[in-house]
């Protein structure tokens, strides 16, 4: 089993990710946690992202990622923006689910 981290640059995302994107979404789900020392993970499950393109979606949120410290923006590794919708379908979303062991 493996354990969900939280350390201060994941918190400094989550709240980031609360105050500036959840508060203009309020139907966001946001989900920050460390999957091991040098990878962050995040996942947004948005029904705004509907009909909205990878980079579009991309661009909602990093405009406010694009305003942390550098160091905390090099452990990002993977944001995942998806749909309710496309939960079954995300292979990536099984992996917040269920994460894999890390190696490191």
């Amino acid at each position: 089993m493996v354990t969900k981290r939280i350390d201060d640059a994941t918190r400094q995302i989550a709240d980031l990710l609360a105050d500036r994107y959840a508060s203009d979404h309020p139907r966001a789900d946001v989900d920050v946690y460390r999957y091991n020392p040098v990878s962050i993970r995040i996942r947004i499950i948005d029904p705004d992202f509907d009909g909205k393109s990878i980079p579009q979606r991309e661009r909602a949120v990093w405009k406010h990622l694009r305003t942390l410290p550098e160091d905390v923006r090099a452990d990002i590794s993977v944001c995942l923006l998806i749909t309710p919708a496309e939960q079954a379908s995300s292979p990536m979303n099984l992996e917040f689910e269920k994460p894999s062991r890390s190696r490191m």
